[in-house]
């Protein structure tokens, strides 16, 4: 079910700090290297598109699927303008279900901490190894347990941008792994002159780096690499997100 139907009008407001082209530069790079030629790509939990787009120019079919209509009709909006290609479609990711096969998955900004259940996850995970052609590769990235701990925690953050201003708080639950997030979004309506506030609130959960290289070795993938952020080195203790390589079997 999908928490994002306010956050959509000010999601792209308050991750203008996301370089999308240089994301989208090193996703290609990675994608390019395990499966050289690979074509037809699948954005999951693709937002409002910018990674989407992004990816576009480096000669890609894309399939960009999330589970939210607010987000997707921001998405369709830019398509226009931009004159795109990319095929948005509106499901939930563990109910990934395609036309036919591709050659890559991105899925990125720790979508797949939302998914807080872990059959659900495993279920994300098969329907992704069932809708990708042999060496199809699936890159993502993750929240790490120490992020989710020692960052996120129990804390608070204001942001500001424009005339939006964003509280984030967050509760760290008694497992030590997920997240309780409340966004309040306080805008301002300049005929009033009064700021109008939207809520949403969400969980996030953080999963061991094993787990999840089991969970894809059962879902048909070889584990290639486990990255630091948007790089090609290895993963330290204090990384606070990791980006997964692997390749279907």
């Amino acid at each position: 079910m999908s928490y994002y139907g306010d956050f959509a009008r000010f999601y792209d407001k308050f991750t203008s700090n996301v370089d999308y082209p240089a994301r989208a530069r090193y996703f290609d790079t990675v994608i390019q290297k395990y499966n050289p030629g690979a074509n037809l790509l699948l954005d999951l939990a693709c937002g409002t598109g910018s990674l989407s787009f992004a990816l576009e120019p480096f000669g890609y079919d894309i399939v960009a699927v999330d589970n939210s209509y607010e987000m997707l009709s921001v998405a369709a909006e830019k398509r226009g303008e931009l004159d795109s290609g990319v095929l948005f479609l509106c499901q939930e990711m563990d109910e990934l279900d395609l036309f036919g096969t591709i050659d890559a998955t991105v899925c990125a900004l720790d979508s797949l901490n939302h998914i807080t259940d872990e059959d659900r996850l495993r279920e994300v995970f098969r329907r992704v190894s069932l809708f990708s052609n042999k060496g199809a590769v699936f890159v993502f990235d993750v929240n790490t347990v120490y992020k989710h701990r020692e960052v996120l925690g129990n804390n608070c953050f204001v942001y500001e941008s424009g005339d939006t201003f964003c509280a984030w708080q967050n509760s760290l639950d008694d497992d030590g792994v997920t997240v309780d997030i409340s966004l309040d979004f306080f805008d301002k309506d300049e005929e009033s002159d009064s700021y109008y506030r939207y809520s949403t609130d969400f969980s996030e959960r953080a999963y061991e780096i094993d787990f999840l290289k089991k969970l894809l070795s059962d879902t048909g993938f070889e584990v290639k690499a486990v990255f630091d952020e948007d790089s090609f080195l290895p993963l330290r203790k204090d990384s606070q997100r990791a980006i997964f390589v692997a390749v279907k079997i």
